[in-house]
């Protein structure tokens, strides 16, 4: 087991090598730059040479790559241009927002997609199986930022149930916290619930017509034990696989429903550094979105051999 982890994470250190040399050099195809972005439209040519000498922009572009790289192997992925702060401590600052989202968002996808998607496999070809797969179509149709904004104009604003905006942090005050992060979770969950849904009633399908579960149906197995104990289990590593691609992506998606909700997340911050044409932060950022993923794609892994014994050998 430790051999297999070892493995992967050797593996994971050219796709981050990929992941900084995509991220570096496709920045710098976005019209503008750092020195338009901080002197705006009014400045002189020596202002701007002086500004790019700054920041290393005057170097050509192979060796401001290595400058960087070199320095993110060291931990340090610079500062940003506009705000002086360290790129590693906003990041740190701002995760913990995007964690607990990105949690509310996954607890409520595996509390409601997994439980529907067995309902509508046991019921197949039923009314059940019709409405969770109406469901689920309905719940990826629905742009999250259209669902966000909903929420806000009906909860937030006519009932008066929650706040529209803003962040308290769950160690200061929990049930304040909580009261300002149901909304966007739902918001980002309502999609991610049904992927799971359909995965879930997909693969419980798959194996509730194996010939092992018909066998043990006709011997007169409760149906309840027959699905969780035996057919979950056989049909867990998908829905595992589609959680933890997801988990990636609410991770480094939930740009739009930051913004709609002002939480000072991860995600937002990444919309600020572009539209600062902040490139460290933009690089940082992104950098540590793609970590995100490599991480998560190793723990589903680590899981599939504690699911499935047969994948340790």
């Amino acid at each position: 087991m430790l051999s297999y982890i070892v493995r992967r994470i050797l593996v994971s250190i050219p796709v981050l090598f990929g992941i900084s040399i995509v991220t570096f050099f496709m920045i710098r195809l976005v019209p503008g730059d750092t020195v338009t972005a901080l002197l705006g439209t009014r400045y002189s040519e020596e202002q701007a040479i002086q500004l790019k000498a700054y920041y290393g922009l005057d170097k050509p572009l192979y060796i401001q790559y290595l400058i960087w790289i070199g320095n993110v192997l060291r931990g340090d992925l610079g500062r940003s241009s506009f705000s002086g702060d360290s790129v590693m401590q906003s990041i740190i600052e701002r995760l913990p927002v995007t964690l607990e989202l990105t949690l509310i968002s996954v607890l409520i996808a595996s509390l409601v997609g997994i439980p529907l998607g067995i309902w509508a496999a046991y019921r197949h070809n039923r009314l059940p199986d019709y409405m969770a797969t109406v469901v689920g179509l309905l719940g990826i149709s629905i742009p999250g930022f259209w669902l966000g904004t909903i929420f806000i104009l009906l909860f937030a604003l006519k009932l008066g149930w929650a706040p529209s905006s803003g962040y308290i942090s769950f160690w200061e005050n929990p049930l304040q916290n909580l009261h300002h992060m149901w909304m966007p979770g739902i918001a980002l969950g309502v999609a991610v619930s049904a992927v799971v849904m359909r995965m879930t009633r997909s693969t419980m399908l798959e194996v509730l017509s194996e010939d092992y579960m018909k066998m043990a149906r006709a011997k007169g197995m409760s149906p309840l034990r027959l699905l969780t104990r035996h057919a979950l289990k056989n049909a867990m590593i998908p829905i595992i696989t589609v959680l933890g691609i997801q988990i990636g992506y609410l991770i480094g998606g939930s740009v739009v429903i930051e913004q709609i909700f002002s939480l000072p997340g991860i995600g937002r911050l990444a919309l600020q550094a572009i539209t600062n044409r902040d490139y460290a932060l933009m690089q940082g950022t992104i950098l540590f979105v793609g970590f995100c993923f490599v991480v998560i794609n190793l723990i589903v892994d680590i899981l599939y051999s504690i699911l499935n014994p047969k994948i340790r050998y």
